[in-house]
Parts: structure tokens; sequence; C-alpha cells
């Protein structure tokens, strides 16, 4: 399978080494635990738009196109992202190029200088991605569903954060934030692929041993507590009803969570699940439909999703409750059971197949503090459920005070609290 090696800097920078001599290409990634989670109400989207701010200028490369004419000229694939947990940069670039794609990507994560100009311009970038997610209901959607499970607490709140708040954001702010999260101990580096691994620590220690240490922010943990069943419900004039109804889990760090991703494949995890056959082939309901976990460092949770005819939303949940149900009072067939954990473990590796997809596996890991586990890890614990484990983990998890459900759709004053039940 994989290699890899997880080395640690004198300042505490974690570094995983995955050497693919096969491939053609490698990556280099950092994470920080820096994600929206870190936030406070009042800087609620700063973790996101810092992000966009080490693209536009460091003290070696000052203007944005700085950064990106290095980076183009090297036939680079480059971005960056924020999630509740923490914020990534990377850089995929032919083996050939690995000493230059190190130091662009160090450059840019640890001398960005954050110019007051470029931030009044970005301000307007922002402030057009949040219209764009605005405008995207099969998204949007997944927002409404966040905010009614968990209200008022960064859990609950947009990532990009809200436009009356980003457009007050000041360079001091940018500077502060930064100063309190991005710190050696918080930051993992991952350089998966081809590269030559003679040599590579010593140019890691060339670059990020400047990385200062420093007093670390946490984070609130997340409350997580349901006692009846909720809805939201978003008016918009859409063609097409958007809807997920789901429920309460548990973290990233539980055992559980494999029998869970099996639970949800057989649920709603391809062209063959329950939910594809009843909602798309045999009522013609929808035109996408699926079930899957998410899960985060102190909670998590399962949900359904679909797109359906306005007309047919009530049919749809019907019908959805019905499959949970079923997975409560039910052993699923080993047949079912074991075309499940195929599909699963197949799809895993396939999605494994580049050096940034093999890359965040193992950073996405030590980002949350998680001990490394290679795939054959994986796929053993995915093989290893059975249908009992199934039963067992809807019955802990499918309650109807737990339940919870989003709509996306030309729906006003209107509930769906009638046919939220389960027995």
């Amino acid at each position: 399978m994989h290699e890899f090696k997880r080395l640690k800097l004198k300042n505490g920078v974690r570094v995983i080494l995955v050497p693919q001599k096969q491939s053609l290409a490698t990556t280099v990634a950092v994470l920080v635990e820096a994600g929206s989670k870190y936030e406070v109400k009042s800087n609620n989207g700063i973790s996101h738009f810092l992000e966009h701010m080490c693209f536009k200028g460091t003290t070696k490369r000052p203007k944005p196109m700085d950064i990106a004419k290095d980076l183009d000229s090297l036939g680079a694939q480059y971005n960056a992202f924020t999630s509740q947990e923490y914020t990534s940069y990377y850089v995929k670039a032919r083996n050939e190029v690995f000493d230059e794609t190190l130091e662009i990507i160090a450059d840019l994560y640890m001398n960005p200088t954050l110019d007051a100009a470029e931030i009044e311009k970005e301000k307007g970038v922002i402030e057009g991605e949040i219209n764009m997610y605005e405008d995207m209901p099969q998204r949007k959607v997944w927002d409404v569903f966040m905010e009614l499970l968990y209200g008022d607490q960064p859990a609950g709140w947009n990532i990009a954060g809200p436009k009356e708040t980003v457009k007050k954001f000041t360079r001091d702010d940018f500077t502060s934030y930064r100063g309190k999260h991005y710190l050696a101990q918080a930051t993992s580096l991952v350089i998966a692929g081809g590269f030559n691994e003679k040599g590579v620590m010593k140019k890691v220690e060339t670059y990020f041993s400047a990385l200062e240490k420093g007093k670390k922010d946490g984070k609130k943990k997340v409350m997580d507590k349901q006692s009846t069943p909720a809805e939201k419900i978003h008016f918009k004039e859409s063609d097409q009803t958007h809807l997920v109804l789901g429920f309460r889990a548990f973290d990233a760090y539980d055992e559980r969570k494999y029998a869970l991703q099996v639970l949800s494949d057989i649920l709603g995890g391809g062209m063959s699940s329950r939910l594809w056959q009843t909602i798309r082939e045999d009522m013609g309901a929808a035109y996408y439909v699926n079930a899957a976990p998410d899960f985060y460092t102190d909670h998590g949770l399962i949900a359904m999703s679909a797109g359906v005819h306005h007309n047919k939303a009530r049919e749809v949940v019907t019908a959805g409750l019905k499959e949970f149900e079923r997975m409560k009072k039910e052993l699923v067939s080993p047949a079912e059971l074991s075309r499940a954990k195929d599909h699963l473990i197949g799809n895993f590796f396939l999605s494994l197949e580049g050096s940034d997809q093999i890359g965040y596996f193992y950073g996405g890991q030590e980002v949350m503090n998680m001990k490394l586990h290679d795939p054959k890890h994986v796929a053993k614990a995915i093989k290893a459920i059975t249908a009992a484990d199934i039963r067992a983990i809807a019955r802990q998890l499918f309650k109807e005070k737990t339940m919870n459900f989003s709509v996306v759709g030309p729906f006003r004053n209107t509930s769906f609290g009638d046919i939220l039940k389960l027995s």
C-alpha cells in the first residue's frame, strides 16, 4: 500500500512524507488548525478570508500576480480551502519542480503581507462568493441544516461568514487572528508523490523552522443536544425542492463510524442503494438522492439529501423515514452487506489514486489529531462490520427526538412536522 513517515521539526511542525515512486507528480499541502470553529461571532468568516489573503502577496512576492505567475510557470495545480476544523493550502506539480513548489507554498503560508488595499478589494470577492452559494440551493440547504442542528455557535455558522461582518475586517483583525492560530504546533505539512526523499527534511526545515510556536487559541466545545424533532424551511423560488433529513451522530474518533459508513452506503451510497431505488427509480420523484455521514472533532451526523419535485416533497420524506426505520427493524441481507462493503472500499481506494488525494487522506487525520491509519486499516475495519452492528447503530441514532429536517424551496407558512415521525 502506501508507506508513510511521520516526523516533527524542533518547533513542533508535523511533517508527513508519503513517497510514491510511480507518481509523476508531488503534492505539498499545509494544514493548520484554524477553521470557523475557532472564531467568535464578531470575526465569523475570518478563517476563510485569511485563506484568500495568503494568495494576495508575500514579502518575496508582493503582488497576487507574482504568486500566480510563479505557480503557473511550474504548470502547477494550486488552491486552498477552509473548513470548520482547519484551513489548508496546496500545490501539486510535476516531481522535477518539487523544490520550487515547496518554497512557494512555504512563502505564501509563512509570509503574507496582508496588504490593507488588497483586503478592501478582496471584500468584494468574498461577498460575490457568498452570493454565489446563496444562489445554489443544493448547497444552501446544507447551510440551513447545520444552522438548525447547532444554532448560534460556530458549528452552526456559515464558514464564509455574514457579509456585514466580512465588510468590517481590518488588517489588525487578520494579524491578530493569524498570530493566535498559524503557529508551529498547529501546522501539519504533507508531501506526497514521486519526490526524491533524499534531503527533503533539510529543505522542509529551511523553510518552516522559522514558524513560531506561541500560545494557541482553542475552540469551544460544540453544544450538541436535542429533545424534539426540528425543521427549518428556507423560502426560495427554485425549480426544485432541496431537502436534508438526518440525525445527530458522534465524532470522528468513535470506532462506530465504520458501521455508520456501511449503513449509509446501503441507505444511499449509490445507484443500487435503497433510497435511490425507492425514490428515484420506483417513485420517479428525484434527480439526485443520497445518504452519508459527516464527522467532526466533537460531533457528527448522518443525513439523506435529495432534489425533488415540489409536489412530491412530502412523499419523499415519508419514503426516506421508512428506510431509516427499516434499518432499525431488519437485519440487512448478506448480499446487500457484501455489496455495500465492496462499493465503499472500492470507491475509497479509487479516491486515493492521486498524490493530492493520498496526501489529504493522511493530512486530514493528522490535523485533527487522530491516530494515523493507512488505507488497509480502513478497509479491514469496514470488512469487519456485521449486519447486527448496522442494526445496533441504527437503533442508537435513528430517534424521533434527534431528527432534523431542512428544506430550500417555494414554501411559505409550511410545516412538515406532522410527518416527521418514527416509531
